[in-house]
Order: structure tokens, then sequence, then C-alpha cells
């Protein structure tokens, strides 16, 4: 039982979350991982991580490997947030990971505009980054799906290139189910990131 361990990937990653079940935790617990096996991670998002959060998951690591954590703002036009994303990839050395948080409407479709935009990001940046969306997922109201959340645009993220994640809290408390593309996990939440 420790701390779970993303393991690399060049995978690109759109993560459709339940409401306030540790979307952007487990985007910083990423992006240490990252961190820490000598990458740099570009985060992206209209609003920036709460710093007691981010503090708690960034504590075991130096103040030297923080300074790889580079954040930006996208709260204006996105297209040109996204080229900026393009043009820093690929100019700072060893990035292995973009996270881009709320980066789409949080309810309703995702826009064509908004999915034309990160796979034009996908397609602009090297095969050895990883991009990780983050959005608000959808309730079923069928009844017809096994799970408490669906990922919008999942058939449209697909055909741009994303594997399609889930994070959900299966009851209440600390634990959440991870469901990849190829496994699911059943993970604890704390204060420094996601533990098996």
């Amino acid at each position: 039982m420790g701390r779970f361990r993303f393991e690399k990937t060049s995978e690109n990653i759109h993560l459709a979350v339940e409401g306030s079940v540790g979307g952007k935790t487990l985007g910083l617990h990423m992006a240490t991982d990252v961190i820490e096996r000598g990458g740099r991670v570009l985060w992206a998002s209209p609003f920036m991580p709460d710093g007691v959060r981010f503090g708690q998951l960034f504590s075991h690591l130096s103040l030297a490997n923080s300074a790889k954590y580079h954040a930006m703002n996208i709260g204006g036009d996105f297209d040109q947030a996204v080229e900026i994303l393009i043009q820093t990839s690929n100019s700072l050395p060893s990035v292995e990971l973009i996270v881009m948080d709320d980066w789409c409407e949080r309810s309703g479709r995702i826009s064509k505009d908004k999915i034309d935009a990160v796979q034009k990001l996908a397609e602009k940046t090297t095969e050895e980054i990883c991009i990780l969306l983050i959005s608000k997922g959808s309730v079923d109201a069928s009844g017809q799906s096994d799970s408490a959340v669906i990922a919008r645009a999942k058939d449209s993220m697909a055909a741009a290139g994303f594997e399609v994640w889930r994070l959900e809290r299966p009851k209440d408390g600390p634990f959440r189910t991870l469901t990849t593309s190829s496994d699911e996990h059943m993970l604890r939440l704390e204060e420094e990131g996601f533990f098996h």
C-alpha cells in the first residue's frame, strides 16, 4: 500500500471526472511523477490549483525540481493559449506532460472548436509528450451505464487520438475508481495524492 505511480506514457488522455472527486489532484499527482523522473510539466487552466493543495502534492519534491512545473492561465483566447503551449513545449527541454484543466465548458456538448484546438495541440507536439485534458463528465440519465460518469465527446476525443479515462467516487469517503483504457484502479485519495 503505497503512493500510486503513473508510468511514463506518450498517450494523450481525456480524463472525465465526477464533480469534486480529485481530477485536479490527479493532474498534479501525475505532474510530480513526471518531474521526479526528470521531465518538465506545462499546466494550463483558467484557475490555478489551490496553493495549499499544490504544496501538499509537491512537498516531497526539491525546490529545484518544483521549478520544472510551469503554469499558465487559459482564461482568454483558447486558440492563442494552445499556440503558446505548442511553442513552449517545443522550445523548453524535456517537456513530458501538458495538463489542461477545466479546458472546456463544464456541461453540455464540448464545442468542435475546442476539440479541433486540442487535436492541433496533439499533432504539433512531440510524441514524447503526454497531453492530459481534465473535464467534468456528464451523468447517465438513462440508467444504462455501469458508470456514474460518462465522458463527453468520447467518440470525437478518440478520433482526435485521446484515450478516454474516468475518475469517479464509488461511494462516500476517500476511495476513487480510476478507469483507464486498459485497467481499473481502486485508489484512496489522501493529502499527498493517490494511494493504492
